[in-house]
């Protein structure tokens, strides 16, 4: 199912222009891909998950973490771009397993990246 839906957000102009640079590579060699990935759940917990996020549709910066570009590209920046890719509703808190598809989706997008 990952592979299938990132195959398709390949194929969007905008999702398939996102990529990690040199910089971003290096932060994940150096934190590794464990500390990345709770950085990640960290960031939907805070950002994606509730119901009504602050400042929706703009919670999500265009860089300054590997998770946000990864979140970009999967199209989990916000909860429009999650109902849109993913068909998960809005105005609702994500549930525990919503929230693991997420993360699951940026961090096999992360790792096909380095």
């Amino acid at each position: 199912m990952i592979e299938e839906k990132l195959n398709s957000l390949n194929k969007s102009k905008f999702r398939s222009s996102f990529k990690l640079k040199q910089k971003d590579i290096e932060y994940v060699r150096e934190k590794g891909l464990d500390k990345i990935k709770e950085h990640a759940y960290d960031f939907i917990n805070k950002r994606l998950a509730p119901a009504y996020p602050k400042n929706d549709g703009k919670q999500t910066p265009m860089k300054g973490h590997p998770v946000f570009i990864g979140q970009h590209a999967t199209g989990t920046c916000c909860r429009t771009c999650l109902y849109k890719w993913h068909h998960i509703p809005k105005g609702r808190d994500l549930t525990k397993q919503e929230q693991e598809y997420v993360v699951d989706l940026i961090m096999t997008w992360i790792k096909k990246q380095i």
